[in-house]
Protein backbone atom coordinates (compact mmCIF):
# COMPACT_ATOMS: atom_id res chain seq x y z
CA UNK A 1 0.00 0.00 0.00
CA UNK A 2 0.83 2.99 -1.01
CA UNK A 3 1.85 5.83 2.16
CA UNK A 4 -0.13 8.91 2.29
CA UNK A 5 1.61 12.30 1.65
CA UNK A 6 2.02 13.82 4.31
CA UNK A 7 0.00 17.41 4.45
CA UNK A 8 2.26 20.60 4.72
CA UNK A 9 0.28 23.35 6.91
CA UNK A 10 2.03 26.72 7.02
CA UNK A 11 2.99 27.54 10.25
CA UNK A 12 1.08 31.11 11.67
CA UNK A 13 4.40 32.58 12.06
CA UNK A 14 5.87 32.39 8.27
CA UNK A 15 2.42 33.99 7.35
CA UNK A 16 3.30 36.94 9.82
CA UNK A 17 6.50 37.01 7.69
CA UNK A 18 5.12 37.23 4.59
CA UNK A 19 2.59 39.63 5.25
CA UNK A 20 5.05 41.80 6.90
CA UNK A 21 7.20 41.55 3.98
CA UNK A 22 4.53 42.62 1.67
CA UNK A 23 3.43 45.38 3.86
CA UNK A 24 6.74 46.23 3.93
CA UNK A 25 7.69 46.13 0.23
CA UNK A 26 4.41 48.64 -0.11
CA UNK A 27 5.76 51.00 2.20
CA UNK A 28 9.06 51.69 0.53
CA UNK A 29 7.66 51.64 -3.22
CA UNK A 30 4.74 54.27 -1.83
CA UNK A 31 8.01 56.21 -0.24
CA UNK A 32 10.05 55.96 -3.64
CA UNK A 33 7.09 57.48 -6.08
CA UNK A 34 6.40 59.81 -3.62
CA UNK A 35 10.52 60.82 -4.01
CA UNK A 36 10.33 60.86 -7.49
CA UNK A 37 7.26 63.08 -7.57
CA UNK A 38 8.99 65.37 -5.05
CA UNK A 39 12.22 65.57 -7.46
CA UNK A 40 9.88 65.79 -10.79
CA UNK A 41 8.01 68.94 -9.10
CA UNK A 42 11.66 70.36 -8.16
CA UNK A 43 13.11 69.96 -11.16
CA UNK A 44 9.93 71.64 -12.83
CA UNK A 45 9.80 73.98 -10.39
CA UNK A 46 13.64 75.01 -10.96
CA UNK A 47 13.25 75.12 -14.81
CA UNK A 48 10.11 77.29 -14.15
CA UNK A 49 12.45 79.89 -12.50
CA UNK A 50 15.35 79.62 -14.30
CA UNK A 51 12.40 80.89 -17.36
CA UNK A 52 11.24 83.47 -14.81
CA UNK A 53 14.55 84.75 -14.33
CA UNK A 54 15.89 85.03 -17.84
CA UNK A 55 12.55 86.76 -18.79
CA UNK A 56 13.00 88.91 -15.64
CA UNK A 57 16.69 89.90 -16.82
CA UNK A 58 15.77 89.78 -20.52
CA UNK A 59 13.39 92.91 -19.87
CA UNK A 60 15.94 94.28 -16.59
CA UNK A 61 18.19 94.84 -19.65
CA UNK A 62 15.56 96.13 -22.29
CA UNK A 63 14.57 99.11 -19.72
CA UNK A 64 18.44 99.34 -19.33
CA UNK A 65 19.41 99.62 -23.08
CA UNK A 66 22.12 97.14 -22.78
CA UNK A 67 23.05 94.67 -25.35
CA UNK A 68 25.11 92.10 -23.46
CA UNK A 69 25.17 88.67 -25.05
CA UNK A 70 27.92 86.93 -27.73
CA UNK A 71 26.78 86.84 -30.76
CA UNK A 72 23.97 87.20 -32.69
CA UNK A 73 22.70 86.14 -36.61
CA UNK A 74 21.31 88.33 -38.82
CA UNK A 75 19.66 87.97 -41.93
CA UNK A 76 17.92 90.61 -44.53
CA UNK A 77 16.52 92.19 -47.50
CA UNK A 78 17.77 95.16 -49.18
CA UNK A 79 16.80 97.19 -51.80
CA UNK A 80 19.31 99.87 -53.53
CA UNK A 81 19.72 102.61 -56.00
CA UNK A 82 21.06 99.96 -58.17
CA UNK A 83 19.62 96.86 -57.48
CA UNK A 84 18.01 94.36 -54.55
CA UNK A 85 19.58 91.37 -52.74
CA UNK A 86 19.93 88.97 -49.60
CA UNK A 87 21.72 88.88 -46.82
CA UNK A 88 23.36 86.82 -43.56
CA UNK A 89 25.07 88.85 -41.10
CA UNK A 90 27.08 87.06 -38.25
CA UNK A 91 28.10 88.82 -35.15
CA UNK A 92 30.92 88.33 -32.17
CA UNK A 93 30.64 91.09 -29.36
CA UNK A 94 33.67 92.00 -28.27
CA UNK A 95 31.98 94.67 -25.46
CA UNK A 96 28.38 96.00 -24.31
CA UNK A 97 29.24 98.82 -26.96
CA UNK A 98 31.33 97.14 -30.19
CA UNK A 99 30.48 93.88 -32.24
CA UNK A 100 32.90 92.46 -34.88
CA UNK A 101 30.72 91.62 -37.95
CA UNK A 102 31.23 88.82 -40.66
CA UNK A 103 28.69 89.82 -43.53
CA UNK A 104 27.67 87.99 -46.32
CA UNK A 105 25.52 88.87 -49.32
CA UNK A 106 24.29 87.98 -52.57
CA UNK A 107 23.01 90.93 -54.76
CA UNK A 108 21.41 91.75 -58.61
CA UNK A 109 23.08 95.18 -59.70
CA UNK A 110 21.18 96.99 -62.37
CA UNK A 111 22.53 100.07 -64.43
CA UNK A 112 20.32 103.28 -63.51
CA UNK A 113 19.33 103.64 -67.57
CA UNK A 114 18.05 99.94 -67.67
CA UNK A 115 13.83 99.92 -68.10
CA UNK A 116 11.82 97.12 -69.65
CA UNK A 117 9.70 96.94 -72.34
CA UNK A 118 7.07 94.71 -74.49
CA UNK A 119 8.42 93.26 -77.67
CA UNK A 120 5.80 92.66 -80.60
CA UNK A 121 6.23 90.67 -83.60
CA UNK A 122 3.41 90.08 -86.19
CA UNK A 123 0.87 91.86 -83.83
CA UNK A 124 2.12 89.39 -80.51
CA UNK A 125 3.07 90.68 -77.43
CA UNK A 126 6.05 88.39 -76.59
CA UNK A 127 7.75 88.65 -73.18
CA UNK A 128 9.23 91.54 -71.81
CA UNK A 129 13.09 93.01 -72.74
CA UNK A 130 15.08 95.00 -71.49
CA UNK A 131 16.65 97.40 -74.82
CA UNK A 132 20.70 97.36 -75.26
CA UNK A 133 21.24 95.35 -72.43
CA UNK A 134 24.66 93.41 -72.34
CA UNK A 135 25.04 91.60 -69.35
CA UNK A 136 23.44 90.46 -65.77
CA UNK A 137 25.83 91.73 -63.19
CA UNK A 138 25.25 89.48 -59.94
CA UNK A 139 27.47 89.82 -57.11
CA UNK A 140 28.93 87.52 -54.05
CA UNK A 141 30.15 90.10 -51.41
CA UNK A 142 32.25 89.03 -48.10
CA UNK A 143 32.87 91.75 -45.82
CA UNK A 144 34.60 92.15 -41.84
CA UNK A 145 33.77 95.02 -39.83
CA UNK A 146 32.23 96.67 -36.85
CA UNK A 147 29.33 97.66 -35.05
CA UNK A 148 28.86 100.69 -32.52
CA UNK A 149 26.51 101.08 -30.64
CA UNK A 150 25.39 105.17 -30.32
CA UNK A 151 22.16 105.05 -28.43
CA UNK A 152 20.95 102.12 -25.93
CA UNK A 153 17.45 101.40 -25.82
CA UNK A 154 16.75 103.22 -23.00
CA UNK A 155 13.10 101.71 -22.28
CA UNK A 156 11.08 98.68 -23.53
CA UNK A 157 9.58 100.65 -26.41
CA UNK A 158 12.58 102.38 -27.31
CA UNK A 159 15.05 101.97 -30.28
CA UNK A 160 18.65 100.91 -30.17
CA UNK A 161 20.87 103.35 -32.93
CA UNK A 162 24.21 101.90 -34.05
CA UNK A 163 26.82 102.96 -36.89
CA UNK A 164 28.36 100.09 -39.08
CA UNK A 165 31.44 100.34 -41.55
CA UNK A 166 32.78 96.89 -43.27
CA UNK A 167 35.26 96.19 -45.75
CA UNK A 168 35.42 93.48 -48.29
CA UNK A 169 35.81 91.61 -51.69
CA UNK A 170 33.11 90.60 -54.05
CA UNK A 171 32.76 88.32 -56.77
CA UNK A 172 31.23 89.41 -59.91
CA UNK A 173 29.91 87.43 -62.31
CA UNK A 174 28.87 88.65 -65.48
CA UNK A 175 26.56 86.72 -67.20
CA UNK A 176 25.34 87.43 -70.88
CA UNK A 177 21.96 88.42 -71.80
CA UNK A 178 20.39 86.64 -74.49
CA UNK A 179 17.16 87.84 -76.73
CA UNK A 180 14.85 85.24 -78.44
CA UNK A 181 14.33 86.63 -82.11
CA UNK A 182 13.07 85.11 -85.10
CA UNK A 183 14.13 85.39 -88.27
CA UNK A 184 11.28 86.88 -91.10
CA UNK A 185 12.84 85.14 -94.16
CA UNK A 186 13.32 81.42 -92.92
CA UNK A 187 10.92 81.77 -90.11
CA UNK A 188 14.08 80.05 -87.57
CA UNK A 189 13.94 81.22 -84.00
CA UNK A 190 17.32 81.28 -82.15
CA UNK A 191 19.21 83.55 -79.60
CA UNK A 192 21.78 86.41 -80.00
CA UNK A 193 23.29 89.11 -77.71
CA UNK A 194 22.78 93.03 -78.55
CA UNK A 195 26.52 92.72 -79.93
CA UNK A 196 25.42 89.82 -82.00
CA UNK A 197 22.59 92.01 -83.30
CA UNK A 198 24.51 95.14 -83.74
CA UNK A 199 27.05 93.06 -85.78
CA UNK A 200 24.26 91.20 -88.64
CA UNK A 201 21.94 94.14 -88.99
CA UNK A 202 21.13 92.25 -92.35
CA UNK A 203 19.92 89.22 -90.97
CA UNK A 204 16.39 90.25 -90.84
CA UNK A 205 15.77 88.97 -87.21
CA UNK A 206 12.85 90.48 -84.93
CA UNK A 207 13.29 90.31 -80.70
CA UNK A 208 10.53 88.20 -79.72
CA UNK A 209 11.67 88.18 -76.06
CA UNK A 210 14.22 87.82 -73.77
CA UNK A 211 15.43 84.26 -73.54
CA UNK A 212 15.16 84.40 -69.30
CA UNK A 213 17.38 84.10 -65.95
CA UNK A 214 18.45 80.63 -66.57
CA UNK A 215 20.09 80.78 -70.24
CA UNK A 216 23.52 82.36 -70.25
CA UNK A 217 25.29 80.98 -67.43
CA UNK A 218 27.58 78.50 -69.51
CA UNK A 219 29.49 81.93 -70.77
CA UNK A 220 29.64 83.24 -67.28
CA UNK A 221 32.63 85.34 -67.04
CA UNK A 222 34.27 85.86 -63.32
CA UNK A 223 35.00 90.01 -62.19
CA UNK A 224 36.64 90.71 -59.04
CA UNK A 225 36.34 93.41 -56.77
CA UNK A 226 36.81 95.42 -53.54
CA UNK A 227 33.76 97.35 -51.77
CA UNK A 228 33.21 99.04 -48.21
CA UNK A 229 30.42 99.88 -46.73
CA UNK A 230 28.87 102.27 -44.25
CA UNK A 231 25.34 102.50 -42.38
CA UNK A 232 23.18 103.43 -39.34
CA UNK A 233 20.85 100.85 -37.97
CA UNK A 234 17.67 101.12 -36.11
CA UNK A 235 16.75 97.92 -34.27
CA UNK A 236 13.28 98.30 -33.01
CA UNK A 237 13.10 94.71 -31.43
CA UNK A 238 10.81 94.17 -28.44
CA UNK A 239 13.32 91.87 -26.31
CA UNK A 240 17.40 92.63 -27.08
CA UNK A 241 17.24 88.73 -27.47
CA UNK A 242 15.51 89.26 -31.07
CA UNK A 243 16.68 91.63 -33.54
CA UNK A 244 14.31 93.93 -35.43
CA UNK A 245 15.74 96.45 -37.37
CA UNK A 246 16.15 99.03 -40.44
CA UNK A 247 19.14 99.69 -41.68
CA UNK A 248 20.11 102.61 -43.83
CA UNK A 249 23.41 103.20 -45.64
CA UNK A 250 26.29 103.81 -48.59
CA UNK A 251 28.37 101.11 -50.04
CA UNK A 252 31.02 101.55 -52.69
CA UNK A 253 32.67 98.68 -54.89
CA UNK A 254 35.91 99.16 -56.92
CA UNK A 255 35.82 96.00 -59.89
CA UNK A 256 39.62 95.53 -61.30
CA UNK A 257 38.56 95.53 -64.83
CA UNK A 258 35.45 97.85 -66.79
CA UNK A 259 31.88 96.07 -65.93
CA UNK A 260 29.79 95.98 -69.49
CA UNK A 261 26.07 96.43 -68.50
CA UNK A 262 23.97 98.70 -71.45
CA UNK A 263 25.04 98.82 -75.05
CA UNK A 264 26.74 102.10 -76.04
CA UNK A 265 26.56 102.91 -72.25
CA UNK A 266 30.15 104.16 -70.51
CA UNK A 267 31.48 101.11 -68.64
CA UNK A 268 32.27 101.87 -65.18
CA UNK A 269 34.75 100.34 -63.00
CA UNK A 270 33.60 102.34 -59.47
CA UNK A 271 29.68 101.40 -58.40
CA UNK A 272 28.44 104.15 -55.70
CA UNK A 273 25.06 103.22 -54.30
CA UNK A 274 22.30 104.24 -51.47
CA UNK A 275 20.40 101.10 -50.08
CA UNK A 276 17.38 100.36 -46.90
CA UNK A 277 16.96 96.98 -45.48
CA UNK A 278 15.07 95.35 -43.37
CA UNK A 279 16.53 92.95 -40.48
CA UNK A 280 15.90 90.28 -38.35
CA UNK A 281 17.69 87.85 -36.28
CA UNK A 282 18.38 86.72 -32.91
CA UNK A 283 21.28 87.09 -30.19
CA UNK A 284 22.34 84.77 -27.81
Amino acid sequence: MKKPKPKISAHPKDIRKILLTVLASTLVLQLFAQNSDSTNMVSRRNRQNSKRDRMNNLLRMEEEGDLIFNKHNIFGIRLASDGYGINFEKGKFKSPRRTLLFQFELNEKKDPKEHHISATSDGINFSSVVPYKLNNLYEFKMAIGEERLLGGKGNRNGVAVTYLYSFGGTLGMLKPYYLDVQNQVTGASFRKTYDQMVADTASGDVITGASGFTVGWGNLTIKPAVNARQAMRFDYGRLNQSVAAIEVGLTEEFYFSKIPLVYLVNQRRFFFNAYVAILFGNRK
